[in-house]
């Protein structure tokens, strides 16, 4: 059974923050799970669905954020504008679940560590099935506030997105990795997962496009894994390779149909960056 929010001090020096739209779906299973954190803050984009009723009816302080197009995205507006009560922000979509285990690895590492941040890691979900293996889901989501904040990109023209996506913390010190993952479970289905990701994609093709003029000093703070692709999005073989490394090289087929399933949609989705590029390239729309 889960514990209300913000009734006591829970001893974890943790804040946790949700940025939001229309998540009424997944914040109803989300915010539940959130006993241990005394602090919880739902960052809303103006949602037309029960989002904010949801969060108020958990315990949740709610702040709403209304982008104007510039830099800051809702994550680094947070960090600079709200006050959270603890040194420590894990900022965690509405998909995502938190469970005990990882609570009491916070409680164990964070009191001594030296690192300003960590990397967490999900379980994901797809179609109703738990996928086991394949490209693990890994993002740098838990930091010391004041340590960095968010990749800032001249990206005014790239994106309608209001919140920090593809973007990656900048810190300053040591980043580690917690051992416990959390799930990542979107129940809004296909249409959603498809329409996000022709947002990304496009993103992901201006940044390619942008990364091509930018000072050297932009491909340096990449990791080698970024280098790589943002070094081949352009190439016609890139979309089969990551579809073959997922699939073969990393076990995806052991998750069966769910495997193979999502693996074409990762494919398509790469293809698709391509053919952006390749189009903007050309002077199309």
């Amino acid at each position: 059974m889960s514990k209300p929010m913000n009734k006591a001090t829970s001893g974890l020096p943790v804040s946790v923050c949700i940025p939001v739209k229309n998540e009424e779906v997944n914040l109803a299973a989300c915010l539940p799970l959130l006993g241990d954190f005394d602090d919880v803050v739902v960052v809303d984009s103006g949602s037309e669905d029960q989002t904010v009723a949801i969060a108020h009816g958990a315990g949740a302080k709610v702040v709403q954020f209304q982008w104007n197009g510039q830099f800051p995205k809702k994550r680094n507006w947070m960090l600079r504008n709200h006050a959270f009560d603890h040194p420590w922000v894990l900022f965690l979509d509405a998909d995502e679940r938190m469970n005990g285990a990882f609570v009491e690895e916070l409680r164990q590492v964070l009191p001594s560590t030296p690192h300003v941040g960590f990397h967490v890691s999900f379980i994901n979900w797809f179609m109703g099935a738990q996928l086991r293996h394949g490209d693990v889901f890994r993002k740098l989501s838990l930091f010391r506030i004041g340590a960095g904040e968010y990749e800032k990109f001249p990206e005014v023209s790239w994106t309608t997105l209001d919140m920090e996506v593809h973007e990656h913390p900048v810190l300053k010190g040591t980043v580690g990795d917690l051992k416990t993952p959390l799930e990542h479970h979107d129940f809004r289905g296909l249409k959603s997962y498809l329409a996000r990701h022709n947002e990304y994609s496009t993103w992901e093709a201006q940044r390619f496009l942008w990364l091509q003029t930018a000072p050297r000093e932009a491909w340096a703070a990449l990791n080698e894994r970024q280098r790589f692709k943002y070094g081949n999005l352009h190439r016609w073989w890139f979309a089969a390779f990551y579809w073959f490394a997922i699939l073969v090289l990393k076990q995806g087929i052991r998750d069966g149909i769910a495997g193979f399933r999502l693996a074409g949609l990762k494919k398509r989705y790469f293809h698709e960056v391509r053919l952006k590029i390749l189009e903007a390239r050309k002077g199309g729309n």
